[in-house]
Parts: structure tokens; C-alpha cells; sequence
């Protein structure tokens, strides 16, 4: 039996990472690594009626590159009230005015990923997280990594003193089978403890599962929910990309996206919870602060 959603109300929650692609009207890099369909705006708010979510953050995806022209078409669509979004930069390239721009139209977070977007040449991750850091904080951005939970915790470290509240995509790069008393997750943990580093819990696909329901993945998802509550928040990841089999060969072909019922994956949160306070916290009021809603406590 599905379990009920009785907190928090429909307005306040927030699904804090989501992705619009429409080609038709912006089209994507020619250097991208893959091919997505079309998820309009109006998928997304069908989507958002669906799972009676009312906010929504609106991340810039790695085929658009550095052009933010479809995520500030989005941004305006479903205004200030429903929704902030998360911009990707050349931190050298960008203008102070730009990224005060950025802020005006919506933006609240600058988006570094090193997973979907691989190097064609070595790469100082951190050097670029940091100037990315730097930029942001020159209009009161956040950082958003979308990185390995090695790098992401070597960044929250090095970042620990710029003040710069850092997120972290995707259960924080986490990958089931790591040992949760290893060196690199007890860092994480304490990382969360020490403050400013919010982890998105999405996209349990992503995170190598091989049990039914993520049920390898609860103990960590748990330890960082305990480490941080009031600095975790809840996503969809939809349109939920990576649906084919990437090869490496026709980065031009459309790829599906994947079917993922993202109903049951708002259930799965309220199991792992199992508490309505901490559960309002996460869906709703954590969203609220970091993505700087207007109704934040």
C-alpha cells in the first residue's frame, strides 16, 4: 500500500533538481557528450501537479553548456514564486554585472560537473571548483557539485573558510558498496557536521544500487540525513537522462530518458525518515533557505 504524504503542503514543497531540454527553441552544444528528447516547461509542470510540488529548482543541464539561454526562458516561465535555478559559467570569462544578472533572473547556485562532462585533458578540480566559488560569491550564489565523493569532500575542505554554502548533487557523488566507515565517507560525514555543505538526496539510480527498492543505499542516505538535517533536500532528477546505452560513438543520437516513478521515490524518502518534522525539513523548508524562497525558516 502507497504510503500517504502528509507533510509538508503542496506550496512549499520543493523539488530542488530538474532539467528542461528544448532543443527546438535552444539548441544544445555541438561538444556535448549526449543527446537528450524534449522536456518542456509544461512537462515539468505536469510533472510538478503529478507530485503536488509547488517550487522548483531548475538546474542548467551539461548539453547547453555555458549558454543558460533555455534556463532563464524556464526561470521566467514559472516566475520567482515556483522556482530558482542553477546556472553554469566560464567563472574566467563572466562579467560581475552577468552574474548579478544571473542572480536578478533567478539564479542561486553555479553549477561545477565533473560527471557528466568528462575532460578531454587534465583537470585541477579544485582549482576550478574554487574560482567557481570565488565568482559566486561575488553575488551571493551557492556552488553545486556534481562530482565524486572523493572530490566533493576535498572541495568542501578546501572551501570550508570562503563562506560559500556548497550542494551537492546526487546523494553527494556516492556510490553503493563504498564502506561507510572508510576514510572517504567518515570525511563526508564530517564535513556535513562541520556545516554549510547541503547534499541532495536524488537520483538513486545513479549511485551503482543493486538491491531492490535502494535498499543498499539507505544506511548512507540515512548517516548524511543524520549528519545534517536541516541541510538536506529532496529531487526528482527528472527528466531522468541517461535512459540508453551511451557509447561514446553518436553523442548526436537521441537517447530515452528513463522511466523512473518519481511517487514512489517520495515514499521511499518518508520510509527512510519516518518522522514529519524532519521530512517538512527536508521537502520543504531546507529548499526554502538555500534556494532563498521568500517564505525561508
Amino acid at each position: 500500500m502507497a504510503i500517504q504524504l502528509p507533510l509538508p503542503s503542496p506550496e512549499s514543497r520543493c523539488d530542488t533538481h530538474v532539467h528542461v531540454f528544448e532543443p527546438a527553441l535552444y539548441p544544445y552544444a555541438e561538444d556535448r557528450a549526449y543527446t537528450p528528447g524534449e522536456a518542456s516547461c509544461g512537462d515539468l509542470e505536469d510533472l510538478m501537479s503529478s507530485l503536488e510540488v509547488g517550487r522548483c529548482v531548475i538546474v542548467q543541464p551539461s548539453v547547453y553548456g555555458s549558454d543558460n539561454t533555455c534556463l532563464l526562458a524556464a526561470l521566467e516561465y514559472f516566475g520567482a514564486a515556483r522556482a530558482r535555478g542553477v546556472a553554469v559559467i566560464d567563472h574566467q570569462g563572466i562579467s560581475t554585472d552577468e552574474l548579478h544578472g544571473l542572480r536578478e533572473a533567478g539564479v542561486r547556485a553555479l553549477r561545477v560537473n565533473f560527471e557528466a562532462v568528462k575532460a578531454s585533458a587534465p583537470v585541477d578540480r579544485i582549482s576550478v571548483i574554487r574560482g567557481t566559488a570565488r565568482r559566486a560569491a561575488e553575488a551571493g550564489l551557492a556552488v553545486q557539485l556534481y562530482v565524486d565523493t572523493a572530490t566533493a569532500v576535498e572541495a568542501a575542505s578546501d572551501l570550508a573558510e570562503e563562506g560559500v554554502p556548497l550542494i551537492l548533487d546526487h546523494f553527494a557523488g556516492f556510490r553503493c558498496g563504498m564502506d561507510l566507515k572508510g576514510e572517504t565517507f567518515s570525511k563526508l560525514v564530517e564535513v556535513l557536521e562541520a556545516g554549510n555543505v547541503w547534499v541532495k538526496l536524488s537520483a538513486p539510480y545513479r549511485t551503482g544500487s543493486k538491491l531492490p527498492d535502494y535498499e543498499d543505499l539507505r544506511p548512507a542516505a540515512q548517516a548524511m540525513i543524520a549528519a545534517a538535517p536541516d541541510r538536506m533536500v529532496w529531487a526528482s532528477d527528472w527528466p531522468h537522462t541517461g535512459g540508453g546505452q551511451r557509447d561514446g560513438k553518436d553523442p548526436a543520437r537521441v537517447e530515452p530518458f528513463r522511466h523512473i516513478d518519481d511517487r514512489s521515490d517520495l515514499s521511499r524518502l518518508r520510509r527512510w525518515v519516518d518522522d514529519d518534522g524532519l521530512y517538512q525539513e527536508i521537502l520543504a523548508d531546507n529548499a526554502a533557505r538555500v534556494f532563498d524562497f521568500q517564505d525561508a525558516r
